[in-house]
């Protein structure tokens, strides 16, 4: 570069030593921030903000941790799509807790488990109901994450999900073996558009709920991209104050628009970052 006798920006070299500590660690909190900077925290807050105003950042809010902007990277096979999906559907969550005050998650499949990667609950009016965290893993067959996406993946994918299932034979997996209470949670489920946990099942993986019970009721839409889903996105309640009609009758138009949207925007987003 020519040697230019000017001075450098001081508060960009700063927002952009940000930036770069955000992407060498693929996301850090405000105070990891300020331990590997020493910029003062009242500063990083400023630059964080500006950051993501003019879209280079995001938060998540289930542990309010910044990561670098996936729509500003070059799309490789290495980056985690997982990412991705958050970054997407985060501020959908952030409104629909806004609407409707009971918290929601937002899963994907691990195999045979679905695991929580983002959740609107530190937002949630209702924020004493235990939801799981970042990384809980959420029963394939009893939960209603679960039962959505099982019920609206492609047939193939399905029965390699169930067979895992019984190869496995671990408490949690009985449903597994009854095909048709599969069936029929699948026909259900793709008349109605939305799935409910299985009505033994109390948050805990493998106990029944006469053993463990959170207190909650939930329903859970998928998210898709054509034939694909990609997760699921639920709602959650407790069951003293709503029964599941009710919460049918009030909360899941806003949950099917929220997933709506998301869908919308995935496709959109697909088709700017994967083009043909």
């Amino acid at each position: 570069m020519r040697d230019y006798k000017v001075k450098e920006i001081h508060a960009l070299a700063r927002g952009l030593e940000v930036l770069k500590i955000l992407h060498s660690m693929n996301g850090a909190s405000l105070h990891e921030l300020h331990r590997n900077t020493d910029i003062p925290k009242s500063t990083l807050t400023r630059i964080l903000i500006t950051l993501y105003r003019q879209g280079y950042i995001w938060q998540r809010m289930a542990d309010g941790a910044f990561l670098p902007s996936l729509g500003l990277l070059q799309r490789s096979p290495a980056l985690d799509d997982v990412n991705w999906l958050v970054e997407i559907v985060s501020p959908f969550l952030e409104s629909l807790c806004d609407r409707v005050k009971w918290p929601s998650v937002l899963c994907v499949p691990r195999l045979d488990y679905m695991e929580v990667i983002e959740t609107n609950s530190p937002r949630s009016y209702f924020d004493e109901i235990p939801l799981g965290p970042i990384g809980y893993r959420a029963n394939m067959l009893r939960s209603a994450s679960g039962r959505a996406y099982l019920s609206f993946c492609p047939d193939q994918e399905r029965q390699a999900i169930i067979q895992r299932l019984r190869d496995k034979d671990l408490p949690g997996h009985e449903l597994a073996l009854d095909d048709p209470a599969v069936d029929a949670m699948v026909r259900n489920a793709r008349a109605r558009g939305y799935s409910t946990r299985v009505s033994d099942f109390g948050g805990h993986y493998e106990k029944p709920k006469s053993e463990s019970d959170d207190g909650r009721e939930t329903i859970a839409v998928p998210i898709r991209l054509n034939e694909r889903v990609l997760g699921c996105i639920n709602l959650t309640w407790k069951k003293k104050v709503m029964s599941l009609e009710k919460a049918v009758q009030e909360l899941l138009p806003d949950l099917l628009s929220t997933v709506a949207s998301v869908n919308a925007k995935v496709r959109q987003e697909n088709a700017s970052t994967f083009p043909c």
